[in-house]
């Protein structure tokens, strides 16, 4: 078995910690962040601080993926979140009437998510991480650069150095320092060729408010959690004990909607979106909380064929990371995290660029594709709020590219494309698998032209700028 240094103690980092470990390897995380781990998921709400994580704070929710990933590798981590007041969401209970389901079917539960506070989740994951015996976490250690020496024309990382001079040797090291990864300069630093890396600003900016309800209820689900108006969208994900989350996402050169940072501009275009107006009736636990300059980051550590490194694996957002309004990170992390565990198993004592390159096939096959259909989703719906705000007609994609789009119309009227269009949701398939079964494009297209594109409720481009000019509108 190896001795493997994880970087960075986030939800992703531990979980993967957490299942190397129970493989039988030793691992240690090293974690830059020195606050001890709070005693319950409400001290870590009110207190704990992660300066590393900038979305601590911001809003959360574990797709159906992740909650089949914790059943399969972590139940006892699953059990912990259900015990600490997390949510067993079941989307085909909040299906529109038009959808036809009339009936659970034995499969059904794959759906289901188990959700809370991105500060409750990390919380449990933590307290797991610590009672796992193979695993040593060690918070308040910043790493500062790798240590390298030159196999077969590659850099070989073989143990990292810390600021306060410290050295870890490791068979492994996993970086998972998140967004904000240094590990290229890192790379540079020591002389080795820089990864391949694709990053560009991912164009949106984010507005959430948090709220705990008053009476134990959580608001009634009357539209889908992410859902689309104009040139903004709505976030609405209900959390753990009793709270939720509310967030507007808008496209980040959008001037005049950078008012939502006040409360009561906020307050208004929410109020006025008619099936999610009802989720601002809560106790408010948190101002507005802005978040923007976030990337689309792609990095690669095999260029031309050949590793510009071994010895290290990049996994979750330090190796792709994307808009978080589509709740995909920790479920690509921990999706990760299990082809990490099988690429060890596959060979565990190969040379190291035989496992470099064995580890870069496998994430190509699993996770590449994912990143990719993330980029497509994002894409479109920021060039569709763009061309809204410049008062064009956004252009409707043509060919395969249409049927995303047209799922999500024909879906709110078919039993069978509503549980299509859950599986890619729910990070359980890609929109490439779904429409490559028999019929299913055919009836995704039907449908869709029967019910063609109509504009969401709530406001429109010219409601919206007078509500952020403070303008009432009735």
């Amino acid at each position: 078995m190896a001795a493997i240094v994880v970087l960075g103690g986030g939800v992703c980092g531990l979980a993967t910690a957490l299942v190397l470990a129970r493989d039988g390897h030793e691992v240690r995380v090293l974690e830059r962040d020195a606050a001890p781990v709070p005693d319950s998921p409400a001290d870590a709400w009110e207190g704990w601080r992660r300066p590393g994580v900038a979305q601590f704070h911001q809003a959360h929710f574990l797709l159906a993926r992740s909650a089949r990933l914790l059943d399969a590798e972590l139940p006892d981590v699953r059990d912990a979140l259900l015990a600490a007041g997390a949510l067993r969401y079941d989307p085909l209970r909040h299906a529109p009437p038009t959808a036809g389901i009339e009936e659970q079917r034995p499969d059904d539960d794959r759906f289901v998510s188990v959700t809370a506070r991105r500060s409750t989740l990390e919380q449990v994951v933590a307290r797991a991480a610590a009672e796992e015996p193979r695993l040593q976490v060690q918070r308040g250690v910043e790493v500062d650069g790798l240590v390298t020496r030159r196999v077969d024309g590659a850099g070989l990382v073989t143990a990292v150095h810390t600021t306060t001079g410290r050295r870890v040797d490791a068979d492994l090291v996993v970086d998972a320092t998140g967004r904000r990864s240094p590990l290229p300069a890192w790379l540079h630093a020591s002389g080795d060729r820089s990864p391949y890396q694709e990053a560009t600003d991912s164009g949106f900016s984010y507005y959430t408010r948090f709220f705990r309800s008053r009476d134990g209820e959580l608001p009634q689900v009357r539209a889908s959690l992410q859902f689309p108006v104009g040139t903004f969208s709505l976030l609405t994900l209900p959390g753990d004990g009793g709270t939720w989350a509310v967030t507007v996402v808008t496209d980040s050169h959008d001037r005049p909607l950078k008012e939502l940072r006040h409360e009561d501009v906020w307050t208004a275009v929410v109020g006025a979106c008619p099936r999610q107006a009802h989720w601002l009736d809560g106790e408010p636990l948190t101002g507005v909380l802005p978040m923007s300059g976030v990337l689309d980051r792609y990095t690669r550590a095999v260029v031309d064929g050949v590793p510009v490194v071994t010895g290290l694996a990049a996994v979750a957002d330090s190796w792709a990371c994307t808009n978080p309004s589509l709740g995909r990170g920790i479920s690509m992390g921990l999706m990760q995290a299990v082809c990490l565990r099988d690429a060890l198993r596959d060979g565990v004592d190969d040379d190291p660029r035989t496992f470099a390159a064995r580890w870069d096939d496998r994430v190509q096959e699993v996770m590449t594709p994912w990143y990719r259909a993330t980029l497509a989703v994002d894409r479109a719906r920021l060039a569709e709020m763009r061309a809204l705000r410049e008062g064009r007609v956004p252009e409707l994609p043509q060919g395969p590219a249409a049927l995303g789009p047209a799922l999500g119309r024909a879906a709110v009227h078919d039993p069978e494309l509503f549980r299509a269009l859950l599986e890619v949701v729910g990070c359980l398939a890609l929109p490439s698998e779904v429409f490559s079964r028999p019929g299913v494009a055919e009836r995704v297209t039907r449908v869709a032209e029967d019910h063609p594109p109509a504009p969401a409720p709530g406001p429109d481009r010219e409601q919206l700028l007078r509500l952020v000019a403070g303008v009432p509108v009735s």
